[in-house]
């Protein structure tokens, strides 16, 4: 695995040990083999598994288990029989062993599939498709799903999982390698993610945060793009800073600087993560504040930078200021600082 797969991985490690992940797997019968081998890594994590299909009949599917020495349960739950009851299943799981259940020849995100998924508090529903299925990647909110048609679709049918308690539904292309822990160990994935839960958002900086945001803008301080900021500082003006969050890790940040008598503040600390350049990220923090400037009642923002130029003028509307149309104390720092940064404002 790349550094950035381990990077993933050790941050996700804490936040899936003994979540139940409810796996639905139609991959094709070459892809089997690597899929089982991934829900061993994920098992071996503390992640506890239901393992369905409804493509492969169960016997096929236990025996490529076994071939890849996962652990399960010889019990298979039928919810439409008493033979394994909830209390055996929730047991097993809990043991560490996988659960396997019957969905032979049903739609994918069948009503009792997600039922099942519900029984188990899952918390997350894992589809992986035999690469017949034409999604966009990327994640999408359930609520803002079209219901209302008749389609039937596999996001209708994932967004309606979301709305019936499971917090996510990862659709994934089953014929793609290590798809699945690809889409699991990343911030991005490389599937489709319909999610009821709070995925992406742009929040106020808490202090937990604060070591996260010194070691994410060193680079650019060190190069001499943001200014130095230290612990105390930024603990003291915490109010000032807000990240964006994503899947629960800090990815970029922005601040808004007031200053006393000045209906003008100054959009400064623009970061985002490189893993995540070029997503937009950038202009939803920059926007973010500026919409924080309208709430407190001011008239304008501004922002210092150079290297930046062409984004604050192209892509967020900003033009060239005088120093004379920023606070003078703002202009003072700026000169001691002999940076020569150029002024942009909105």
């Amino acid at each position: 695995m790349s550094q950035v797969d381990v990077r993933g991985l050790l941050q996700y490690v804490p936040q899936f040990r003994g979540k139940v992940f409810v796996v639905i797997v139609d991959a094709s019968d070459s892809a089997l083999v690597e899929v089982m081998l991934d829900l061993v890594l994920l098992q071996n994590i503390g992640v506890q598994l239901l393992v369905g299909s409804t493509k492969h009949r169960l016997d096929v599917l236990m025996d490529r288990a076994v071939e890849a020495e996962l652990k399960l349960s010889q019990s298979v739950w039928d919810a439409k029989s008493e033979e394994v009851g909830v209390q055996e299943v929730t047991s097993a799981l809990h043991r560490g062993q996988a659960v396997f259940f019957d969905c032979f020849e049903e739609v994918a995100l069948s009503d009792r599939q997600v039922n099942l998924a519900e029984v188990v508090e899952a918390s997350k529903l894992i589809y992986l498709h035999g690469g017949d299925e034409h999604l966009v990647e990327g994640a999408i909110r359930a609520a803002e799903v079209d219901l209302k048609n008749g389609e039937n679709s596999l996001i209708q049918r994932a967004a309606l999982a979301c709305l019936s308690k499971i917090p996510r539904v990862h659709l994934l292309d089953g014929s793609y390698p290590a798809v699945l822990l690809s889409e699991l160990f990343s911030n991005e994935g490389v599937g489709t993610m319909v999610y009821a839960d709070s995925y992406r958002e742009i929040r106020a900086l808490r202090e937990e945060d604060i070591v996260e945001l010194l070691g994410m803008i060193a680079r650019s301080v060190r190069r001499s793009r943001l200014i130095p900021r230290s612990y105390a500082d930024i603990e003291q003006n915490l109010g000032d800073y807000s990240v964006m969050v994503i899947d629960g890790n800090v990815v970029g940040c922005v601040a808004l600087l007031q200053y006393p008598g000045e209906l003008t503040a100054e959009v400064a600390c623009l970061y985002v993560k490189q893993a995540h350049e070029g997503l937009g990220y950038g202009r939803e923090l920059v926007r973010y504040a500026e919409k924080k400037a309208e709430t407190l009642g001011l008239k304008s923002v501004f922002a210092l930078t150079n290297r930046a130029a062409y984004f604050f003028q192209k892509t967020m509307g900003y033009r060239e200021l005088q120093s004379s149309e920023i606070p003078t104390s703002r202009y003072q720092q700026l000169l001691a600082s002999g940076r020569g940064s150029r002024i942009f404002g909105k």
